[in-house]
């Protein structure tokens, strides 16, 4: 090989790497700025915030009418809209019957996904099961599962629980 075709051939390497970096970062700054991926960050975000409210949905302790006055403030934290004034409107009922009762339950999401996602609106839709686990006053606990649907909507503190309907174990969705 003589120097000037070593040359050359430096010169082909050098404009093959020089091809493959631009190629690369227009593939990456095309993908930047993709809708799909934008997308997928939104779902990604409303289920992460939507699981973490509905298993705080299903969590109380009910020790004391402190332990339950923090729960009920965190219900409230994780709803908005129409149950977000249900909780509000109940919250005095609420807190005496759970105070009484004295039992405890922690909420875990098992499974969820969004069936719906609508980012022009900030709304979504999720389903999901629930282990609930209860412990009473007295008594033996046990654990519960539970199945929901769930509106979400987009505000300045993240995603929220808009409604949460229960859905019948056996029943079609």
């Amino acid at each position: 090989m003589t120097a000037r075709t070593r040359t050359l051939s430096g010169w082909a390497v050098l404009l093959a790497a020089v091809l493959i970096c631009a190629l690369g970062g227009w593939s990456y700054a095309q993908a930047r700025g993709d809708d799909d991926l934008a997308y997928a960050k939104s779902r990604d975000t409303a289920l992460a915030d939507g699981k973490r409210y509905l298993a705080l949905l299903n969590s109380l302790d009910g020790k004391d009418a402190t332990s339950v006055d923090t729960g009920l403030g965190a219900w409230l934290d994780s709803s908005t809209g129409p149950l977000h004034e249900q909780l509000k409107r109940t919250r005095s009922k609420d807190a005496s019957d759970l105070t009484k009762s004295g039992s405890t339950a922690r909420g875990k999401v098992t499974d969820a996904a969004l069936t719906a996602l609508d980012q022009r609106t900030g709304t979504a839709e999720m389903i999901a099961t629930v282990d609930v686990e209860v412990t009473p006053r007295t008594g033996k606990g046990g654990t519960e599962r539970k199945r929901f649907e769930a509106t979400l909507a987009r505000t300045a503190g993240g995603w929220k629980v808009k409604a949460l309907t229960a859905i019948a174990v056996g029943s079609g969705t």
